[in-house]
């Protein structure tokens, strides 16, 4: 695991060191740099696989090209033995490398011979020309700066504004999607002209000229025959196999373990494939309803394994500015489990496996169920749900807590409201800021800058495609080419590696992916029974009362924490709020906002923890405060609160 940078630019090979040492946190293991009078390239290496001789860059036979790479290549083994066979001489025994030969024997068409998480780039000094790409299903981050000859990219944003080749500026429409989509969507980035690369996409350089293509998608028309029995076996065989693939390391393995039926079968296949006792990773909270440790603890009973768990407390807040600066936009809850959980394992080891990719693959979230009984709901008249029933819905009192049943009656009477796509768009964006929410909170001055308002159309373009059928797999492929790579996976890979850690995830790997697609959709979602077939594959590892329970999810009491311990603290942070200064955001919405959550009216909290987080965002990279002195700023707004 590591991070990598390169610039095309006047005097770059005076600046390549300093912006690669940014990204430091992803590989403190050693650095490797190459110029010429072209390019300079930079990595940061977290040595895994070949410890002695791996240093990047690597170049081939004749030195003719040279590749950086951040990620692993699964694979790599069939790989090797089928390039030596064909002629190709290796000069390390790193997983990495052969994707320099595969680049010889097939040119772009090499990222379709890769299993495994991956952004490289490769410079052929002999054309002058560049390639870089991203893995199937972007595990791995890539970034990029092109205007007037010049080309920076980078594994994250801050190694390409560290360059000054260009200045931090708010992206307005990137800005725009991310508060209701939770993601930031395509290409865009919160910085203006930083795009990010897409996932399973590569761009090609020459000329000062690029070229973006997409080399692979999925197809969910093409099933399986309909044999329960036979596709159970199937993914649980695929499943093992991809699992033990991720095992390759020349330095221990860790699980991460929280308890829910994804991470806790991969810890379970690792321990049936080792047969060894290994080290696990949860955290918990003290609020039972949210705890997850007991079931954990079931399962590293269960294997003999060796457990180290945390308990989390409210104050959470003093973490998010490190959060922040890592993800290089506004943190996440889920990323405060991931970032406290990956603390606790690099403690002890450089590589964990984990879970993620379990949900989208097999549909395991409510909203998945939720749009079916929709359908239902709809029976009733829609002047009857618009008028007497949301009167109804309005005044169900909160109770702040997960899934609460205030929620639940209003998302459903609300979603009734829409059809099909826009359905399944506008669930994404309940909790968050709607296009009415956003109106709201937006300035006329800043709504008039924005170019593209339609955050719907970037989940439509997924949901409407004709590569899929049925209901649950629009929303799952919808899912997978949005939230998956520009969400779950950018904060476990930003989490992970701001504690120096790699973490693996064999439920996204692309071919298990594309089974999962395979597989009917009345075998992932049953009736109201979410992730029925891995389920019933769990179900050969783990306890029955894990697997058959209601889903939790890997969360905490933001909701109540909000209306006690950080009700001051959020009172004098949107009082100094830098947004409403900018003419950005309306300040009495904001303050409607507040006053509605802390009152007990309405549980803003997600929309709260977006303005809180680019409110800290704001001052960590436009007034260039460090993480420490952000913390001091937190700490002020505290003690402001308690001499209240």
């Amino acid at each position: 695991m590591c991070g990598i940078t390169g610039i095309i630019a006047p005097h770059g090979e005076e600046i390549i060191k300093d912006i690669t040492r940014v990204l430091t946190h992803r590989g403190p293991d050693e650095e490797g740099y190459y110029s010429d009078k072209s390019i300079s390239l930079g990595q940061r290496r977290l040595s895994i696989n070949d410890l002695s001789s791996g240093t990047q860059p690597i170049s081939n036979e004749d030195n003719s090209l040279q590749l950086i790479c951040n990620g692993e290549i699964y694979n790599s083994p069939e790989l090797r033995e089928s390039l030596v066979k064909s002629g190709h001489k290796f000069k390390t025994t790193t997983d990495v490398e052969v994707i320099l030969h595969l680049y010889e024997e097939y040119g772009k068409d090499c990222v379709k011979h890769l299993c495994g998480m991956f952004a490289f780039a490769i410079w052929n000094t002999k054309d002058k020309s560049l390639f870089i790409a991203r893995d199937h299903m972007g595990q791995k981050p890539l970034f990029f700066f092109k205007k007037d000859g010049i080309l920076v990219f980078a594994s994250e944003v801050k190694a390409i504004l560290k360059s000054e080749l260009v200045k931090p500026e708010i992206d307005l429409d990137g800005l725009w999607h991310y508060i209701s989509l939770r993601f930031m969507p395509d290409q865009y980035s919160l910085f203006k002209n930083i795009r990010k690369l897409p996932a399973a996409s590569w761009l090609y350089w020459k000329d000062d000229k690029i070229k973006i293509h997409r080399y692979w998608d999925l197809d969910f028309k093409d099933k399986l025959p309909n044999d329960e029995n036979e596709i159970e076996e199937g993914l649980n065989n695929l499943l093992l196999e991809t699992t033990k693939m991720h095992l390759l390391s020349d330095v221990p393995v860790g699980t991460f373990l929280s308890g829910g039926i994804d991470s806790s079968t991969i810890t379970a296949m690792v321990a049936e494939l080792t047969g060894k006792a290994f080290p696990t990773f949860s955290i918990g909270v003290k609020e039972q309803g949210f705890n997850e440790l007991p079931y954990a603890k079931m399962v590293s009973d269960k294997y003999k394994l060796d457990p180290h768990n945390r308990i989390v407390e409210a104050d959470l807040i003093h973490l998010i500015p490190s959060m922040i600066y890592h993800m290089d936009e506004p943190s996440d809850p889920f990323g405060v489990g991931v970032y406290l959980v990956s603390q606790v394992a690099s403690e002890h080891v450089k590589v964990v496996l984990g879970g993620d990719g379990g949900d989208e693959n097999f549909a395991g979230y409510d909203r998945f169920a939720g749009n079916k009984i929709v359908d239902y709901y709809k029976i009733l008249p829609s002047w009857v749900r618009k008028s007497v029933i949301k009167k109804i819905t309005d005044k169900i009192p909160e109770s702040f807590g997960y899934k609460s049943f205030a929620q639940k009656a209003a998302w459903l009477n609300e979603m009734s409201l829409y059809d099909h796509g826009d359905r399944y768009a506008q669930s994404m964006s309940f909790l968050r800021f709607t296009q009415d929410a956003k109106q709201k909170l937006f300035t006329g001055e800043a709504r008039s800058k924005v170019e593209d308002y339609d955050s719907i159309s970037k989940i439509l373009r997924f949901f409407d495609s004709n590569n899929v059928n049925e209901l649950v797999d629009r929303m799952l492929y919808t899912d997978l080419m949005t939230r998956m790579p520009d969400h779950l996976l950018m904060i476990v890979d930003r989490m992970s590696m701001a504690h120096s850690l790699e973490s693996r995830s064999p439920l996204v790997d692309y071919k298990l992916v594309e089974y999962a697609a395979s597989i009917p959709g009345e075998l992932k979602l049953k009736g109201k029974n979410l992730k029925y077939i891995l389920k019933k594959v769990a179900s050969r590892y783990l306890p029955k009362e894990l697997i058959y329970r209601e889903k939790q999810g890997f969360g905490f009491p933001i909701a109540l924490w909000m209306r006690s311990e950080l009700a001051g603290f959020l009172k004098n942070l949107f009082s100094r709020s830098r947004f409403i200064e900018l003419g950005i955001f309306n300040k009495s919405y904001v303050e409607q906002l507040l006053d509605e959550h802390l009152s007990g009216k309405k549980d803003h909290n997600f929309r709260l923890w977006i303005l809180l987080n680019l409110e800290i965002w704001y001052r960590l990279y436009f007034e260039n405060e460090s993480i420490e002195s952000t913390k001091d700023f937190i700490d002020g707004l505290m003690i402001l609160k308690r001499s209240a």
